[in-house]
């Protein structure tokens, strides 16, 4: 397998990982990136953008599905920070008809953190129905709260980016994707988009669909409870992955799972945040703006993911099974799949990892995991 790009003495390791996933069958076609410092230290690509044998080039994109999270938590870092959003107000501040319901005490924080009771659709949605980001505002203000907000997480998979867009929006007139576009991606020079034009079409690598995680937990013998938080949250809107190859999920603001770029493009808005809110001389953000990722909001086994979680607000701090820096003060997530992005403040470093073949574990997957840990290890190693 020939893998393509740059990687710096040093973080040899990573191309190995790389490599290695390659090898073992594991991958169709993936990219890799490392920052240290702010300096692109690895940026590798290889394999196949499609089952039809087109070839990954250094431009190719995805589809990344929840690593786009990673991006709206950037959007409401950077809003907090210049004095315009205060995570501990209530989203009705913001967005008057939320408070319908008994939402009132519906704090921002508790959205950034998956607390917020809201982690599913009532009645369920289409991929279809997310295009249309008024009637989404609009159910999710009109529903009743899953639970009382701030006392527990379930992973609100879809609707976290539509309420976090929401809030955007009425505070500065914009939509979180072109919000993104301007305020983040564009003076990064990163190629991420939460709203893709049809001119960038040709790039789009097509996703290799898993099989969908309610077959995963049946096929692991754990038991599904068609009431339970879990089965709820990810039936009411069902999505198998063939979305993104439509002009229509593209072009579509879903801040939650729609964004579109490649590793290169992850890492390097992520080294932003490593480096204290600014790279290259680009401020976006105050280090203490940056910083507030880290403040944990809740620390319990996640309603949705059945899994241990520390959250801080819009990144993990922990979640079981997934293996990130050894350093205290990171923060991370990672989309469905396997893609994954890590942010550490300590060696100011970001790791990126993105793919096209899609596995269905929720955690555990050996590829990003590989990648991660030997980025690490070769930070550590250049002490």
């Amino acid at each position: 397998m020939d893998i393509h790009g740059t990687c710096k003495e040093g973080f040899e390791a990573v191309r190995d990982a790389f490599e290695r996933n390659f090898a073992e069958g594991l991958e169709v076609g993936a990219a890799a990136a490392v920052t240290f410092e702010g300096e692109a230290v690895v940026d590798i690509w290889a394999g196949d953008a499609d089952p039809h044998g087109t070839p990954w080039e250094r431009d190719t994109i995805v589809n990344v599905y929840s690593t786009t999270k990673t991006m709206a938590a950037t959007c409401m870092l950077a809003l907090a920070d210049r004095g315009e959003l205060d995570f501990d107000a209530p989203v009705c501040e913001y967005w008057p008809e939320f408070a319908q319901n008994g939402k009132e005490g519906v704090l921002v924080s508790h959205v950034m953190s998956h607390t917020a009771g809201l982690p599913g659709f009532v009645p369920p949605v289409t991929a279809a129905d997310l295009y249309d980001l008024d009637a989404i505002a609009e159910r999710l203000a009109a529903q009743e709260l899953w639970w009382e907000p701030g006392t527990k997480s379930g992973y609100h998979a879809v609707t976290q980016g539509n309420l976090e867009g929401e809030i955007l929006y009425r505070i500065t007139g914009k939509r979180m994707a072109d919000w993104f576009r301007e305020e983040i991606a564009e003076p990064l020079d990163a190629d991420f988009w939460m709203s893709l034009p049809a001119s960038e079409d040709h790039r789009v690598g097509e996703l290799l669909p898993p099989p969908s995680l309610l077959e995963v937990l049946e096929a692991s013998g754990v038991p599904i409870d068609p009431d339970s938080v879990a089965v709820r949250t990810l039936s009411s809107c069902a999505l198998d992955a063939t979305e993104p190859r439509t002009r229509e999920w593209r072009a579509a603001e879903i801040p939650a799972a729609g964004g579109i770029g490649n590793a290169r493009a992850v890492a390097r808005i992520h080294s932003m945040l490593a480096c204290g809110g600014a790279v290259d001389g680009v401020r976006i953000m105050s280090e203490a703006g940056a910083r507030r990722g880290l403040e944990e909001q809740i620390d319990n086994v996640d309603e949705v993911l059945l899994l241990h979680l520390r959250h801080g607000l819009g990144f993990a701090r922990q979640l079981d099974g997934w293996v990130t820096s050894p350093n205290p003060n990171h923060m991370y997530w990672g989309g469905w799949g396997g893609s994954i992005a890590v942010v550490d403040f300590d060696v100011r470093a970001s790791v990126a990892y993105v793919m096209n073949r899609m596995d269905a574990a929720i955690t555990g997957d050996p590829r990003g995991g590989r990648i991660v840990d030997a980025a690490f290890a070769s930070i550590a190693a250049l002490d």
